[in-house]
């Protein structure tokens, strides 16, 4: 969140700290018994440790519902899944608000002059970002029905729901429904588990890329509207060398099992696939 005053960046900064694209969620997120399931699954998967992460949703739920303090609250979010989702989420928190005084505007951005392949708000120096400023809208009821809607729908793994939604208007949030669409992409119609990611990672590997880091930049760039981190990359492909079937191998790893967070020794193996991965490009 940013509070702006006379068309420059100034108040707090509150830096929505999550990764909804991994793990379960829920339509309430900030419960003891959900922020304990889901601070489980984290450190597990990702290496994020549990403690840690119970401790930033707290800090940040709780400077969150200060927001009546504010004169003014801007929602700065980039176009893609990761982005998006954390969005609804907090829309989702304000459509059940009443927000009194405070004015709640959005910036949203798909792209940026001079950047042509533009990934996300990180790739902009401070004098690109000071552009930005003022140029946010006000949040209207649309925005804010539209992305409770897609939260609860979301946090619900109701995927008719949520193609319901997708097929109806989606223009109060214009990158929504792109996202939504990759997320769906990446789910797997078959009982085998392999998504959209799982399959770009098997065709740039037969396609001669073996190592773990040019395959996050390239698999990134082709499902850019995932917004995938590196955390989640790992675990992606840590899942396709740790199936009953694997589809990928690595060598010159020797903890790849128990290094959820893609330290040196993974980043620097050697990855290909496995007859079963060879059978699905």
């Amino acid at each position: 969140m940013v509070r702006s005053k006379q068309g420059s960046l100034q108040g707090d900064i509150l830096v929505w700290r999550e990764i909804y694209t991994v793990g379960p969620v829920f339509k309430e997120m900030n419960t003891d018994t959900h922020l304990t399931v889901r601070a489980k699954y984290l450190e597990q998967n990702l290496g994020i440790p549990a403690e840690q992460y119970r401790m930033t949703c707290k800090q940040q739920e709780e400077q969150l519902a200060k927001f009546r303090q504010y004169d003014e609250v801007v929602l700065w979010f980039e176009h893609d899944l990761f982005d998006q989702t954390m969005l609804c989420y907090l829309l989702s928190f304000f459509a059940h608000q009443d927000l009194g005084n405070t004015k709640l505007n959005l910036l949203t951005i798909g792209e940026f002059p001079g950047i042509e392949r533009f990934r996300g708000l990180g790739q902009l120096t401070t004098e690109q970002l000071l552009t930005l400023s003022g140029t946010w809208q006000l949040v209207s009821s649309k925005e804010l029905q539209l992305g409770d809607a897609l939260w609860k729908a979301y946090a619900s793994r109701d995927l008719d729901e949520l193609r319901q939604l997708l097929d109806g208007d989606t223009s109060a949030l214009p990158f929504a429904k792109e996202a939504y669409l990759a997320y769906l992409s990446r789910l797997s119609s078959e009982p085998d588990g392999i998504g959209s990611v799982e399959q770009e990672v098997m065709k740039e590997i037969a396609a001669g890329e073996h190592s773990p880091d040019g395959l996050f930049r390239k698999v990134g760039n082709t499902l850019h509207q995932l917004g995938l981190g590196d955390l989640e990359f790992w675990y992606v492909l840590r899942t396709m060398a740790e199936r009953s079937q694997p589809l990928i191998m690595l060598e010159g790893v020797e903890d790849f099992k128990t290094d959820t967070t893609g330290g040196a020794s993974f980043k620097n193996a050697s990855i290909s696939l496995t007859k079963a991965g060879l059978s699905r490009v």
